[in-house]
């Protein structure tokens, strides 16, 4: 898999090669879509359990009443349905790891029985009454803040510090947005050879395009969309219209330079006629401009104003560097 080369990634990769090492739980945070998994399989495949079995659970899929069968598995007859013996997640995962993604998803009755499972190391099939012993490893993930929900009584402050042992958190792809041309290029290879569509290279306007867009879905929105355009271009060269991104998407927060100085300006305006108590003659004066002018710019900032009979005689209105008025 390939994961980039910004710096918070290879220092994401080198804290979970060391605690592949050890054999103690991983918690995993970060946003949604930031490749949460694919760390945990990445520890897993440089760990000792690396040739054992992997085994992923989403803790937010399953209904309440299902997730304690699911999780520990049931015996034949334990419930109407149970036909027959069912191994649960857990004990599918022994002598490998067991990934719960969502853990702050879990519901509270059923962080107990997770929690008592880490003590003991021993599980109790619904409908059964023999423990269990598994041996297994546990890395959790999350894109919530437990610690918030352990201050609001929503997830165990025991079950927390279990398996908050080693931490790991992943940044979200806008902060790291030199892997997004490596992803782009990785993603954009093993989709033409799953497709078997001849090799297609990212113009470089489609590539800025991807680089200052902010990615609210990170690195899945990235992947969904690189297999869009894979699937979409007409020719071998990848254009912007075959991303599926809107243009005005791909610069959060950046104004241009006319919608600065537009800004700029209507704040000196409505500066200028509080301090003038909007009386005209003395806001051109101040302004360095005509009455027929500061009319022209009242209208084009739909600025409505009263006429006021008194204020205070300003001498100056400066614009500094940084776009902050003074008056003196």
């Amino acid at each position: 898999m390939k994961f980039g080369s910004s710096k918070e990634t290879q220092q994401l990769l080198h804290l979970a090669g060391k605690m592949a090492k050890a054999d103690a739980p991983v918690l995993i945070t970060g946003e949604t879509g930031t490749g949460k998994e694919v760390i945990a399989r990445t520890i897993h495949a440089q760990s000792s359990r690396k040739y054992n079995p992997f085994v992923a659970v989403n803790c937010a899929s399953f209904p309440d009443q299902l997730i304690q069968s699911e999780l520990f598995g049931y015996e034949k007859g334990a419930f109407t349905g149970a036909y027959e013996k069912n191994i649960g997640k857990v004990e599918q995962a022994h002598s490998g790891t067991l990934f719960l993604d969502e853990i702050g998803d879990l519901p509270h009755n059923q962080q107990a029985n997770l929690l008592r499972f880490l003590q003991d190391s021993a599980i109790v099939r619904v409908g059964g009454r023999t423990p269990i012993i598994v041996d297994v490893r546990i890395i959790a993930a999350t894109n919530v803040n437990l610690e918030q929900g352990v201050e609001q009584n929503s997830f165990r402050k025991d079950l927390y510090h279990r398996l908050n042992v080693l931490r790991l958190q992943i940044a979200s792809l806008r902060d790291r947005p030199e892997d997004i041309e490596d992803l782009t290029k990785h993603f954009a290879e093993e989709f033409i050879q799953e497709y078997q569509m001849p090799n297609k290279a990212f113009s470089n306007e489609a590539l800025g395009i991807l680089k200052s867009y902010p990615w609210p879905g990170n690195v899945r929105e990235l992947h969904n969309k690189v297999k869009r355009a894979i699937i979409m271009s007409e020719g071998k060269v990848i254009l912007p219209k075959d991303l599926g991104l809107e243009r005005r998407d791909t610069r959060p927060g950046i104004q241009t330079l006319k919608q600065a100085k537009d800004e700029t300006e209507k704040n000196v305006l409505l500066f200028t006629l509080r301090w003038t108590n909007q009386k005209i003659p003395e806001a051109a004066q101040l302004l360095d401009v005509t009455r027929a002018t500061l009319y022209r710019l009242i209208d084009k900032h739909n600025i409505n104003i009263h006429i006021n009979r008194t204020h205070k005689e300003p001498k100056a209105v400066t614009i500094e560097k940084d776009n902050r008025v003074t008056i003196s």
